[in-house]
């Protein structure tokens, strides 16, 4: 579905609604694999970020707001509960603070924290070698950009096998990205304040997760005044992908919760 001017969203199934948002350098096709295990008994939105995928033609904004926003205009004012990965874990929270009445839990996969001064993250480290302090990037710079991300998180042999076209709509991601990490990057404004969080919040890592990650999450966990920590086993940061069945189970469970905390 496409409303102009608005990020492409597919909806499917049949039962309580579930929002599936990406992270950095990810697309709605990344959630397939956890979208099969849900749609059975759940309605499953899944849907592009600006800037990437079937939204490249949608301005890509610093301003995390507008990122908050495109995610409320998803809900089209269906309360659901809300699955973040990554960046997409920040964009849930945020939603979840200033919109109580749309979400009515989070589960949020390994959300970092770049406003942090102790955050060391690929996303941090693409900021400082790509972003120019804040500069406009060329198209070739925004490219290398998220070429670099991209060789970080699939490795060089998976990008060498990339056909060219992909890997030039992959490079035409770049801008997102960085309007990604500048949008999250200014410890005076954080996108979120945990603490102000009502509803059930389902702070989630992978066994194999890097130490960053985990601190992130369990401050979550701890700051949300209805926060539970959750980890994968044996997954890293592509959990969804690598372990789509557990991370529904995950999924499941927040739905469970927000029931419960509606009874």
């Amino acid at each position: 579905m496409r409303v102009d001017g608005a990020v492409w969203s597919q909806e499917s199934g049949d039962g309580p609604l579930v929002v599936l948002v990406h992270g950095a350098m990810d697309r709605s096709g990344g959630m397939l694999r956890v979208r099969r295990e849900l749609v059975d008994d759940h309605t499953v939105v899944r849907y592009d970020r600006r800037g990437y995928g079937r939204s490249l033609d949608v301005p890509v904004s610093d301003d995390i707001d507008d990122q908050v926003e495109d995610l409320a205009v998803v809900l089209g004012g269906r309360p659901a509960v809300v699955v973040g990965h990554s960046f997409g874990g920040i964009l849930a929270v945020a939603l979840a603070e200033r919109r109580p009445d749309l979400v009515r839990a989070v589960m949020a996969y390994e959300a970092p924290r770049p406003w942090e001064p102790w955050w060391t993250g690929a996303g941090a480290e693409v900021a400082d070698r790509h972003g120019g302090a804040g500069r406009a990037l060329s198209e070739t710079e925004a490219g290398d950009a998220a070429e670099w991300m991209l060789r970080r998180m699939i490795g060089d042999a998976m990008w060498a096998r990339m056909p060219l076209g992909m890997r030039a709509e992959r490079r035409a991601e770049g801008h997102a990205l960085m309007a990604d990490m500048r949008s999250v990057r200014t410890p005076s404004r954080p996108p979120y304040d945990a603490a102000a969080v009502a509803v059930p919040v389902v702070a989630a890592h992978g066994g194999q997760a890097r130490r960053h990650h985990v601190r992130a999450t369990e401050l979550l966990a701890r700051t949300a005044p209805r926060g539970e920590l959750a980890t994968i086993a044996g997954a890293g940061h592509g959990a969804h992908l690598s372990h789509p069945v557990p991370f529904a189970g995950l999924v499941r469970a927040t739905v469970a919760l927000a029931a419960e905390r509606e009874r």
